[in-house]
């Protein structure tokens, strides 16, 4: 069944049919949130709770949106609640909850020499040393866009943000990122030197 298939059941009164749901965007819900907390409790806890606000609200969920976007807008603003509680400012990477990057799986491509591979995993770091160097709004954007895989028409309805404020901002966050990038090889030159 897909996304639709399993709302339509649900709203006809199958309620195991909101289940597959979780099983499919828990992992990324979570994730997600995670970036935004960096703490793990805490994205557990997060996750859950926007998977009942989903659950509660289901009933009138609009079947000409995307599921996931709206479940997406739900977490992001379940975890801004919570950071806004908290009073904290978050840091974000593309590293998932058990250590692995994403980036990294992209990056790799096919089997690699151990040189290679080595040289990769530097990039890797410099990238997310880079990620958190630059303000929250691009590393939020970055994340949905290259590592949730959303399109910037979705992160706009995600982020309740016009979809040319999202394109510029889009490119602002990829200079920003080279920037940082360049700053970070810039200072390591200067060590070397």
């Amino acid at each position: 069944m897909d996304d639709t298939d399993c709302i339509l059941a649900y709203q006809q009164g199958n309620e195991d049919a909101f289940a597959p749901l979780v099983r499919k965007y828990l992992p990324s819900v979570y994730n997600f949130i995670f970036q935004m907390t960096r703490d793990r409790a805490v994205a557990e806890d997060l996750a859950q709770e926007t998977f009942i606000k989903a659950w509660k609200h289901i009933k009138r969920f609009d079947q000409n949106q995307s599921f996931k976007v709206w479940l997406f807008a739900i977490a992001k603003n379940t975890a801004y609640d919570f950071l806004k509680k908290k009073k904290t400012i978050p840091l974000s990477s593309f590293e998932d909850n058990e250590g692995k990057n994403v980036l990294e799986e992209t990056l790799s491509g096919n089997a690699k020499l151990p040189d290679e591979i080595l040289e990769r995993k530097e990039i890797v770091k410099e990238l997310e040393r880079a990620l958190l160097k630059i303000p929250k709004l691009y590393r939020e954007l970055l994340i949905l866009a290259y590592r949730e895989d959303f399109s910037l028409q979705e992160i706009s309805q995600i982020l309740a943000e016009p979809y040319n404020t999202i394109k510029s901002r889009h490119n602002r966050a990829i200079e920003k990122l080279k920037t940082s990038m360049l700053s970070g090889v810039a200072s390591e030159d200067g060590v070397h030197s």
